[in-house]
């Protein structure tokens, strides 16, 4: 069967697509056009789709206008059957996400064609931008949960997810389908982050809660920059959970011819220890990046403007810097610190780390000679230089990124 998938580089589309040519299929990839690509195809399924708009209307073009084109145009080209992938509580939401997705089912059940509707739940798979934040989050010391109330999930894996829309593409399964794909688990999202983190072999984390109305001010701030996450609209969705219970997964069930996947077997054990290491370079680089970039802002901030002038000026004159040069010395050196600060965050790379090393380690040399008591004060202001060259010898070490 020859096959056209619309939005075929995204994460499902990717998936389905590597599916249906291990059946032996004919496939078709397009990401954006598609015209002239209908000619004696059989099949088509639409995968397009984004989570939040980087531009207004962006949700109307991708899920509704988009789409709508391409299935009148499969309806002139005579195919047999057309698959929409569209989202649980897309009939029922009311951000314009869901509702620009329900007018996308709306422009193909209007036409005269074999039409299927699929509505994943969080579809969970290993290269899955929504899997690895949900990994990430999960891998935190400290996990903060956001105040849902009762709102539950049921995530399903991405085999499942392919595998039904293959089935769905056959010509002896029945037109006019609405399927609701969901897994086999329904868990609180507290659960969800939990058997995540047992699955990648970590303990259980320290647990915060985040007030609602927290999440919603948060939310409405990160609105404001382009592409964000976290939306109000995204905080909605998440309030309003994603699941249908035994009866979603019993449906699941009878097309499958099996039970869907819970999410306790998405991470085989095989894999925990590859996605553990992932999920905490996630944001451990950056947690360091950013204690160490604060460490050189302080200090530079504390030497020029905080620390008494005339004590700063004492400690240079016992590294023989006396005169005007001393003044030089302290605010240049305090300009220095500042710079290697920003640049930590703005400019992270091994030759930044490898020239903090080496200017710390001038430091802890110039000081043992000239003040070797330093070591031996109660606050450890050299001996604190260690654990900060052993941030640097991890940054210097650790590859760009570990989800690449």
């Amino acid at each position: 069967m020859r096959v056209l998938v619309f939005g075929a580089s995204g994460f499902i589309g990717r998936a389905l697509c590597a599916r249906l040519e291990a059946d032996g299929h004919h496939v078709l990839r397009r990401s954006r056009d598609w015209n002239a690509a209908l000619d004696g195809v059989d099949a088509v399924v639409n995968a397009a789709g984004i989570i939040t708009e980087r531009e207004k209307g962006d949700f109307e073009r991708v899920h509704h206008s988009g789409p709508a084109a391409l299935f009148a145009a499969c309806v002139k080209a005579k195919v047999r059957r057309v698959v929409h992938i569209s989202a649980l509580g897309a009939p029922d939401g009311g951000t314009p996400y869901f509702r620009s997705k329900f007018a996308g089912e709306r422009a193909l059940k209007a036409l005269p064609v074999e039409w299927q509707i699929v509505r994943p739940s969080l579809v969970y798979g290993t290269d899955g931008a929504s899997a690895k934040m949900f990994r990430t989050l999960a891998s935190l010391p400290v996990a903060a949960l956001p105040e849902l109330g009762d709102a539950k999930f049921q995530p399903v894996h991405i085999d499942d997810v392919c595998e039904a829309i293959t089935r769905l593409l056959a010509p002896g399964e029945p037109a006019h389908q609405e399927v609701d794909l969901v897994g086999a688990t329904t868990v609180s999202y507290a659960e969800m982050l939990d058997c995540y983190r047992r699955a990648m072999g970590l303990a259980s984390p320290l647990r915060v809660t985040i007030p609602a109305l927290l999440m919603r001010s948060a939310a409405v701030v990160a609105g404001l920059l382009p592409g964000a996450t976290l939306t109000p609209d995204n905080w909605r969705m998440l309030r309003a959970g994603s699941a249908t219970g035994p009866d979603g997964a019993a449906r699941v069930a009878r097309l499958l011819g099996r039970s869907p996947r819970g999410i306790e077997s998405f991470i085989a054990p095989g894999e925990a220890e590859l996605l553990r290491h992932r999920a905490l370079a996630a944001w451990r680089t950056r947690a360091l990046q950013f204690a160490l970039a604060l460490v050189w802002i302080a200090t530079a901030v504390i030497s020029a403007l905080v620390y008494p002038v005339s004590g700063s000026l004492e400690i240079l004159a016992r590294v023989g810097l006396h005169g005007s040069v001393a003044p030089v010395a302290l605010y240049g050196a305090s300009l220095l610190d500042f710079a290697l600060g920003i640049a930590t965050l703005v400019w992270p790379r091994r030759a930044l780390w490898a020239a903090q090393a080496a200017l710390i380690l001038g430091y802890s040399i110039v000081i043992t000679a000239a003040m070797p008591e330093y070591w031996a004060h109660p606050f450890g202001p050299v001996l604190k230089n260690l654990p900060i060259l052993a941030i640097l010898a991890v940054l210097y070490a650790e590859p760009t990124s570990w989800n690449t």
